[in-house]
């Protein structure tokens, strides 16, 4: 069989532990050609993706870098019998295309849940203590203690308000919990008090959180959510944390929101398109705390998505059963409910 896989690119000095790149390729290469199989190492999201289309069996990519399976590609790729996300999350193949040509799509579901967990609360923490203003000064000379002070707050019995309470919002919960904050949580899936975490509707989290940390899946009804509707009803002085994915939250909106003062700061790891181009709005924007998509590629991640993968590939081939955690398209019909709740 044909795999096509695409990761990020191995380049200059200190990449020597990564695994989840051209290099290395979380170890599919030995691991495929002593299975017989070929393997298609790709670093350019267009041009090199489009000609293996025809005759490609299996296309692999990372959410960090991601492999966009449109309608287009995926009509065009005759032979495709399975998506594999090398990660969590599989918004960048279009589902309803991939169960209208049977092609099965699958995660390597908890992952990188503690990952993105721990980057979540991070960014919280930096955000509300203004460490970007003091960092600055620290590295420009400066000693401006007022100007720092001014917009600096402890988390303490702050209201934080968890949009998506699956997996990694329970895992943030818990991490919050020591730091006597109340906690709250709208999930259409999860419509009960949990772990510390009261359920509410999603206009109160909008309306009464002091700051909003997104960890749902990119669907129909999450698509351009946080838009300048949503956003000017936060809290004037509020925290939008995003670790889940760019394009629920509004791109232009959140950046005016921000520059009007209404929203105190913006922070994640999550863009659209990814890579970023260099020009988005966000790399420039007031108050940011935004970093490249790695929060779910720690070493400890990456091992796990190695071994997932490896899983995944190793029961494709035996034609046995996929975990059914990590499924997410499967006979032609959407398999997991985080993809088709309102």
């Amino acid at each position: 069989m044909k795999i096509v896989a695409l990761f990020p690119e191995t380049s200059g000095s200190g990449t020597e532990n990564q695994l989840l790149n051209t290099e290395k390729a979380i170890g599919l290469k030995p691991f495929l050609q002593e299975k017989g199989h070929e393997l298609v190492i790709l670093n350019d999201n267009e041009k090199d993706l489009n000609a293996h289309l025809a005759d490609m069996d299996v296309v692999i990519s990372a959410p960090f870098y991601p492999a966009y399976m449109t309608k287009e590609r995926l009509n065009n790729a005759p032979n495709l019998k399975l998506a594999i996300t090398a990660g969590v999350g599989s918004d960048h193949v279009d589902l309803d295309a991939a169960v209208k040509n049977e092609v099965t799509v699958v995660e390597v579901t908890g992952s990188n849940t503690v990952s993105v967990a721990e980057h979540a609360v991070m960014d919280i923490l930096i955000l509300l203590r203004n460490f970007l203003e003091g960092h600055r000064q620290a590295e420009e000379g400066e000693w401006n203690l007022s100007q720092v002070g001014n917009d600096a707050h402890d988390l303490q019995h702050k209201t934080v308000g968890i949009f998506g309470f699956g997996r990694i919002g329970q895992l943030v919960a818990e991490r919050l919990a020591p730091f006597d904050v109340t906690l709250q949580h709208y999930d259409p899936m999860n419509q009960k008090d949990m772990k510390g975490s009261t359920f509410v509707p999603f206009d109160k989290l909008v309306k009464t959180s002091d700051v909003i940390t997104i960890h749902a899946p990119l669907t129909h009804s999450t698509d351009n959510l946080f838009d300048k509707e949503v956003l000017s009803q936060m809290k004037e002085g509020s925290y939008l944390i995003n670790t889940a994915r760019g394009k629920i939250v509004n791109t232009d909106d959140v950046k005016e929101m921000i520059e009007s003062n209404h929203i105190q700061g913006y922070a994640g790891d999550v863009w659209y398109p990814q890579p970023a181009p260099s020009d988005h709005p966000w790399r420039t924007m007031p108050r940011q705390a935004m970093t490249v998509h790695y929060s779910g590629m720690t070493l400890e991640a990456q091992a796990r998505i190695e071994e997932g993968v490896k899983d995944i590939l190793t029961r494709f081939f035996e034609e046995k059963p996929f975990q059914e955690k990590d499924v997410i398209v499967d006979g032609g019909k959407i398999a997991s409910s985080s993809y088709t709740a309102e």
